[in-house]
This record gives structure tokens, sequence and C-alpha cells, in this order.
């Protein structure tokens, strides 16, 4: 299925196709290993499918599916040393699946400009895919909130762990305040939103429904457009890595704790459960869909692409 896409205000224009990113804010979640595993799901259903290693400056996509580090990458284009996106982009070997290198130790890659930024989403745009799937980064970078809110689907990958949980907390609340920040002219509001996005901001403002409460005082037509902005906010969630019920749970308590607090409307679309398929797979340079394709792993992941597609929740007969 193509999905109809046009100017949605993002700077992104016309594109017939769909941008997922997946994201997370902390690094070592697993974001490349879905990544790549969710390309190859939708490649699978004949779908043409371009992932964009979108680290940049940290490039490690090309190694979930066993490709060598190419020749070209994204810095030749942000460089200008390549005239088209086409020109950094790979064939991977695998049907239908295209690949675009991110940068691996080019530090003014890793810091690119807005112009800079804005040449390569225009450029994406002219790639003839069904699904552009974005790589992004570790952190709360203003490039990686930028890729997130270029997507149509944005897509968080969190593992059981306190830390990475703590970290999905922070980039949720980030992405969202930097697409508020994107949406409003008035300098003072934008100035306070800016404060805010440092937890310890002197305003002790500490969540999105705080935040819009506190505009709605200063400018209620600006307050009403945020919580309009609320309810447009529906990222995806995965949990990674999974051993037990708990861990599974810790996927409905996110989203729980989101709408709580963050007035943000989470769709949890399913977990990965750790296997010793998946490591094994990494260590043979394979992805884990095509290494071990009837492993429970990569049952997970065909049901996740599924539920992404039908923008579907995590159906309960699949839980562990």
């Amino acid at each position: 299925m193509v999905f109809e896409s046009g100017d949605n205000g993002n700077g992104r224009g016309s594109f017939n196709g769909q941008i997922w990113a997946i994201g997370g804010g902390k690094g070592g979640t697993g974001k490349s290993l879905i990544t790549s595993n969710l390309g190859i799901c939708l490649s699978r259903a004949g779908k043409e499918v371009l992932l964009v290693d979108a680290d940049l400056g940290g490039a490690n996509l090309h190694s979930c599916l066993g490709t060598s580090f190419p020749n070209v990458t994204l810095s030749d284009f942000i460089r200008k040393k390549v005239p088209s996106i086409k020109n950094v982009t790979i064939n991977t070997g695998i049907p239908h699946l295209s690949l675009i290198s991110g940068a691996e130790d080019y530090l003014e890659v890793a810091n690119t400009n807005y112009a800079q930024k804005m040449r390569l989403l225009k450029q994406l745009t002219y790639v003839e895919s069904d699904y552009i799937l974005l790589d992004l980064g570790a952190g709360t970078s203003f490039n990686t909130l930028d890729f997130f809110l270029i997507a149509d689907c944005g897509i968080i990958v969190v593992t059981p762990e306190p830390t990475s949980i703590e970290n999905a907390y922070r980039f949720i609340k980030s992405v969202f305040y930097r697409r508020l920040k994107r949406i409003v002219n008035n300098h003072g509001i934008r100035e306070i939103i800016a404060e805010v996005m440092d937890r310890k901001n002197e305003l002790g403002i500490k969540t999105p429904i705080e935040l819009i409460s506190h505009i709605e005082v200063i400018d209620k037509a600006i307050g009403q457009r945020f919580k309009e902005e609320v309810l447009k906010f529906k990222p995806k969630l995965i949990i990674n890595s999974v051993r037990t019920r708990g861990d599974i749970n810790i996927g409905f308590s996110i989203k729980s704790t989101c709408l709580k607090y963050f007035g943000i409307n989470m769709t949890y679309v399913g977990y990965v459960e750790y296997d010793e398929s998946i490591w094994q797979a990494v260590r043979r340079r394979r992805p884990f869909l095509l290494e071990y394709p009837n492993s429970r792993p990569a049952k997970c992941m065909e049901r996740i692409a599924k539920n992404i597609i039908m923008n579907k929740e995590l159906d309960e007969e699949f839980i562990l």
C-alpha cells in the first residue's frame, strides 16, 4: 500500500509514500536492528524501501545489513561532493531494499545546519520509494528531533531498563516541545518553550500538560492550538529485548504515563523478545529476520510491521 502525503507544514513537500523515523533518546536500545528488520519486513511485501542512517557521526546501519561501509555516504552529499542523494544510495543485495549510509566520523556532518538539513529532506522526497526509514542517533539534538518530526510515523524504541525508559520520556518531551516551538511565532512563547526544555527550568514546568496550562494563561488561543497539537502527536512504541511478561507490561505503563502526565496518546505496537538468535545474527553481520526467519524475534518484527501499517495496538493474544 502506498500512502498519499502532501505538504503538512513541516517543509517536507509532496511525497507519495511514508517516512518512518526510529528514535528513542538512548544508545544501545537496538534502533538500528529494528530499523533494518522493519525495512526487510516491508521489502518482503514487495514495497520499495530506502533505509537512511541518520545517525550523523556514528553510522552503523550498514553493519546490521551485512554490507561493507560504502565508498560514498551521506557526508558526501552534505558536503556537496555529489549532486544528488541518489549518488549515495546503494543496493543492499536484498530485493527492494536500498541504503544510504551515514557519516562515520566527520564531525561537521553531525552538526549540520538548517540549510543542509532542509536540502537533505527535500532530496529524500525525490526518491522513488514506498517507505523511507530513518535510523536516528541517540540523544535529543535538534537534528534528531527534526528528523523525527518530519516523519509520517515516529517510532520510539525502548529496552526494559530504567535508563532507557527515563531517556525515552525525555525524548518524547523534547520532540513535542520542539514541535510546539516550530509552530508558533510569538517570541515570548518560544522563549518559554526553550526554557522548559531544560528539566531544571525556573518555572518548575515538568510536563507538556503543565506547559500548555501555563501558556493558556498567557495566550488562550495559542494554548488551545497547543492542545490540538497534543491530539495530533501519536508516536509508536516498541519494547526491545523483553524476557518476561513484566518487561512487556512496561510498554503499557509508558503508554499510560504519557497519557496521564503528558497528554500524549502513544500506540504500543509491540515488543521484540530477547533471543540468542539476535546476537548470533549480529556476529555474522546478517539481519536476524533473514538468518533466523522462523525465530520468535522474527515473528515479533512481522507483527510490529503489520501493526504499524494498520495503526493497531499490541494484541493481547500475542503476549508471552
